[in-house]
């Protein structure tokens, strides 16, 4: 590869997903496309001016089958051509994605490029598909820079139909439709329409540049335990006791809310005693956490559960996972959970 590409060069990344399917012209088959002859297969990317290089998983990994181990290899993958690329596309099944988006925003510390992950609702080989316009503005808004020649999306994101998101803002949230993302607590960084128009002001810049530090270190030992009424003590405590577990991510009802039976209230302050880090996130997509407006929530708080604020449950699985596997001690990741790291959550920003 060389160095001189990196003025208006894009890396893109299949790691597999809907995306990448194409129908074989002499069965009719869908099977998975080479994306190293993209541009045969669409000549009008060579009007977006940009070389586009590609790399992919071998073999390609469903989107259900992504996790810590390939969000691993993405972030190496990113690392090691950092300094020959403008900017990286990934593309990526949509079921996982947001996870995949909220871990890459952690993993890539000092990121100052950007990395946009899309993927389609149909095969980018079918006649009505919206991965064949995914994939050409996705790649356009990582090729894009201002006057001055710097990236104008500077961060890990997620492009899909037509609204620029904040990757660790963003849910799926659609099965069936072609907008299948939101970003309900935090507005679209861009909207695509005759033109790409960027709102500036929601756009999370480096306060200074510093190099990449690429981050490998994960810890799988969290879990989620989403309430529901009529809950059992059975189900409760086996979560809560699950040998190893370091993190509980609580989808509460409401603005943070939870059953106030003792019961309850008795197994989430033994979990957080022994050590656990109990994060509060409302089941509702919408709205933040505050759990001193209710009775109910204020007892949660009063045990030692931690707020998660206005954050997606995707954001905050990963980020527990990132905290953790950096050997923090409760006391500091409870610490990292009260501020924002990367634009993750709606208070103070601290990296």
């Amino acid at each position: 590869m060389n160095k001189l590409k990196e003025n208006n060069s894009i890396l893109l990344i299949y790691t597999g997903g809907t995306i990448g399917m194409i129908e074989n012209a002499s069965t009719g088959a869908l099977e998975a496309f080479n994306f190293q002859h993209l541009e045969e297969h669409f000549p009008e990317l060579k009007d977006l001016g940009s070389q586009i290089d590609c790399v992919q998983f071998d073999p390609p990994m469903d989107s259900s089958e992504m996790g810590p181990d390939s969000w691993k290899k993405i972030v190496r993958i990113i690392a090691e051509n950092y300094h020959m690329y403008s900017g990286f596309v990934v593309l990526h099944g949509t079921d996982t994605m947001a996870y995949t988006a909220s871990a890459l925003s952690f993993m890539l510390e000092n990121l100052n490029k950007p990395v946009i992950l899309t993927g389609s609702q149909l095969p980018i080989g079918v006649l009505r598909t919206d991965g064949k316009e995914n994939l050409i503005t996705a790649i356009e808004i990582a090729a894009a820079k201002d006057e001055k020649g710097f990236p104008i999306v500077p961060e890990v994101c997620i492009f899909f139909e037509n609204d620029l998101l904040r990757g660790n803002r963003t849910c799926k949230a659609n099965v069936d439709n072609f907008n299948a993302f939101r970003s309900y607590n935090y507005s679209p960084l861009a909207h695509a329409g005759v033109s790409i128009r960027y709102d500036l002001s929601q756009i999370y810049y480096p306060v200074s540049p510093r190099p990449l530090k690429p981050h490998y270190l994960l810890d799988r030992n969290v879990a989620i335990l989403k309430i529901f009424p009529g809950i059992s003590l059975q189900v409760v405590s086996t979560i809560l006791n699950i040998p190893d577990l370091k993190g509980v991510i609580l989808e509460t009802f409401g603005s943070g809310n939870a059953p106030g039976q003792e019961w309850f209230l008795n197994e989430i302050k033994a979990a957080v005693d022994r050590g656990l880090v109990i994060v509060n996130v409302s089941q509702c997509r919408a709205g933040c956490v505050e759990m001193s407006r209710y009775e109910t929530g204020r007892k949660l708080l009063e045990v030692g559960v931690v707020s998660g604020y206005d954050s997606t449950t995707e954001c905050a699985v990963t980020k527990l996972m990132f905290l953790f596997g950096h050997g923090m001690t409760t006391d500091a990741v409870i610490e990292h959970l009260n501020c924002s790291l990367i634009g993750e959550v709606s208070i103070r920003q601290q990296r």
